[in-house]
């Protein structure tokens, strides 16, 4: 007992000098998305902040492959003290059902540190689309059942969960979907006419909408956006239920000092309060959640998986 009593003190003390010491090293964010996306700019802009504020640098890798499954492996496997994390997207909430061979678990391998933020979606049409309104459009897709199109910037990742989402509480409707490889491949068949609808993020919207090259009939968030004051939410264009975001979450390996989360999630909501990261991020269209806490954020998790996991199974979504 005393030599258990002993193993048990001498690692209690092991924890708490490595709370007290981190970080001893530089820390890694791991991006599972490419460089340059909207993803990594956001991990860079607040790894640029916390590297004013931390006694080491924040340092981004993008690691991409299989979706985001490359890069979350990577972190899943990494050494558990604070140094290696992931800044993933709702991409991890969906991994189990796009995935159902994983060599890791995306809830019991991973410990939820920080809610960053959520990014809402606009649904755009091409301006000579004849519907003025959410409900004429709904209208006009169950009239002609996989007559039209929409866009996606892949198969399962946001925009293409939320579409779907959207076709499912307006009625099941028809729509064709074509995937790209991103969203801004996406943009100019909705410009020409070959898409008739494109519900994207917020950010990659409202430039043309603003230009008029575009029309957006409705957002996905609770509030209208403040670029475009104009646009309603969904739930004021006559669809209640539905509410839909992109998201940006830091997770730490399971396993890491919960110290060091801590300390992890302070750091991040104190620099997602600074003026010139809230500036930028609304360039993003990401409105912070500088409150979360881990606990907070593992039950954001748990929800978003409730809600998304039924749908792609429902909608036979597949990883390409």
């Amino acid at each position: 007992m005393l030599q258990l009593a002993a193993g048990l003190g001498a690692l209690g003390s092991a924890r708490a000098a490595s709370a007290s010491t981190w970080p001893s090293q530089p820390v890694r964010f791991i991006c599972p998305f490419a460089a340059g996306g909207p993803t990594d700019v956001a991990a860079r802009l607040v790894a640029e902040q916390l590297s004013g504020t931390l006694p080491q640098r924040v340092l981004v890798e993008n690691r991409t492959g299989s979706g985001v499954v490359v890069g979350t492996e990577a972190v899943a496997k990494s050494t558990a003290d604070g140094h290696t994390l992931l800044y993933s997207t709702i991409a991890h909430s969906v991994l189990r059902p796009l995935f159902p061979s994983l060599s890791f678990d995306p809830v019991a391998d991973f410990q939820p540190v920080v809610l960053v933020g959520v990014v809402p979606m606009l649904l755009m049409i091409n301006k000579d689309v004849p519907a003025r309104d959410l409900q004429q459009l709904i209208a006009m897709y169950r009239e002609k059942p996989n007559h039209y199109t929409y866009g996606s910037s892949g198969a399962g990742g946001a925009v293409h969960l939320a579409t779907e989402l959207f076709l499912q509480q307006a009625g099941n409707l028809k729509v064709n979907h074509i995937p790209y490889r991103g969203s801004a491949p996406a943009m100019p068949d909705l410009l020409n006419g070959n898409l008739s609808m494109f519900l994207n993020v917020a950010s990659d919207g409202i430039t043309s909408v603003q230009r008029g090259t575009t029309r957006a009939l409705a957002v996905s968030s609770t509030q209208r956006l403040p670029q475009l004051p104009d646009v309603p939410t969904f739930a004021e264009a006559g669809l209640p239920s539905y509410e839909a975001y992109t998201w940006h979450m830091l997770f730490a390996p399971a396993g890491t000092p919960k110290e060091v989360v801590n300390q992890l999630n302070q750091a991040v909501n104190q620099v997602t309060r600074q003026p010139e990261l809230l500036r930028r991020f609304t360039d993003l269209s990401i409105q912070a959640r500088s409150d979360s806490t881990p606990a907070s954020a593992a039950a954001w998790l748990q929800a978003e998986m409730a809600k998304w996991e039924p749908m792609v199974r429902a909608a036979g979504i597949t990883a390409q």
